[in-house]
């Protein structure tokens, strides 16, 4: 229970935090509204294709996208924690008897948070313009990519406790995030690309969580890719969260 409640204060830490700059919550909104409004037009001509068999391009590019803004939600926390730690926070922490797994979980379900409210617009906004989401199948693809959400938020934020520098935190992270969303098939399926880039995308744990996101929005809840999909974020997510909490009791000591 002391657990719990440590996470629950400090996530509402984050969450008051969020809420006084609305400029990121908006700018996180913006960006797939707008790629629901530049990009998904471009995909018209594939409509009633092999890969687009629904008849609507919005079926396929709408479970790409919130899987991109899972994977963005994270992201950034390792800007937060670099300036705690500018900004003698960190230090502060030291001293106090909070869990460090406490610590690091108030952001990450902060990011979490802030993936799953912004994505329920998306799909309230596609909807009209022809994505059709099976309900119960929509509501398991939240639960998997809010795991797409904890790994990549725990890793920004055990990433800024190890670098402690915005320049070299924003380096890595815009050096991986491009090569891994193309390999994922976010706004293409890759079962249109050459032999050689559908190898590759099978190390690309993002990959298994897109194939596995548009199974889920069709009402495929049972399937092959699906348990892949979990059983890839499950693992990686437990990997990374034991990972980061080290990082964090080692700073934090």
């Amino acid at each position: 229970m002391k657990l719990l409640r440590e996470i629950g204060l400090l996530w509402k830490r984050k969450l008051v935090e969020t809420v006084r700059q609305p400029t990121w919550v908006f700018v996180g909104l913006s960006t797939p509204l707008l790629y629901l409004a530049l990009f998904a037009p471009l995909l018209q001509k594939f409509a009633g294709g092999p890969d687009f068999r629904s008849g609507s391009v919005l079926d396929v590019f709408v479970p790409g996208i919130l899987v991109l803004m899972a994977f963005g939600a994270g992201m950034g926390a390792g800007w937060g924690i670099i300036w705690e730690v500018d900004t003698g926070v960190i230090e502060r922490l030291r001293v106090t008897p909070t869990s460090r797994f406490a610590l690091l979980m108030g952001t990450v379900l902060r990011d979490v948070a802030m993936f799953v409210i912004p994505a329920l617009v998306v799909i309230a906004v596609a909807i009209p313009f022809g994505f059709h989401p099976q309900w119960g199948g929509t509501a398991v693809l939240v639960v998997l990519l809010s795991l797409v959400t904890v790994i990549t938020s725990a890793w920004s934020n055990a990433l800024g406790i190890i670098l402690r520098q915005i320049g070299s935190l924003a380096a890595v992270i815009t050096g991986l995030q491009l090569p891994l969303t193309l390999l994922a098939g976010i706004l293409l399926p890759l079962s249109i690309a050459p032999l050689w880039m559908q190898g590759l995308a099978h190390v690309n744990p993002l990959y298994y969580a897109v194939e596995a996101s548009r199974d889920l929005s069709q009402g495929t809840i049972i399937s092959a890719t699906v348990m892949l999909g979990f059983a890839v974020m499950i693992g990686l997510a437990g990997l990374t969260l034991w990972w980061a909490t080290r990082t964090y009791r080692r700073a934090v000591a």
